[in-house]
C-alpha cells in the first residue's frame, strides 16, 4: 500500500519489523496522519512518519498501519 502525505491511518497492529520498539505497542489502535512518506526513496520497507493523536510524531513501520477512508 502506498502512503501519501495527509493520509489518515490507523495503526492496527504490532509490526513485525525490527524498527517495532516494545514502548509501540501502546500506539496500537490510535489513529494519525501520515507526515513524511518518504516518497523520495519509494521502499515499500522504509518507515513512515506519522503524526498519532495525543503521542506526537514517530516513525512506524509499514506493516502495523491501514489507511483509514476520508468521512
Amino acid at each position: 500500500m502506498t502512503f501519501h502525505r495527509g493520509n489518515k491511518i490507523e495503526i492496527y497492529k504490532k509490526s513485525s519489523d525490527e524498527a517495532w520498539e516494545p514502548y509501540m505497542d501502546d500506539f496500537i489502535g490510535r489513529h494519525g496522519i501520515v507526515v513524511d512518506p518518504d516518497t523520495s526513496i519509494n521502499d515499500p520497507d522504509a518507515l513512515v512518519e506519522i503524526s498519532i493523536v495525543g503521542k506526537g510524531t514517530h516513525r512506524l513501520p509499514q506493516d502495523c498501519l491501514r489507511r483509514l477512508e476520508d468521512e
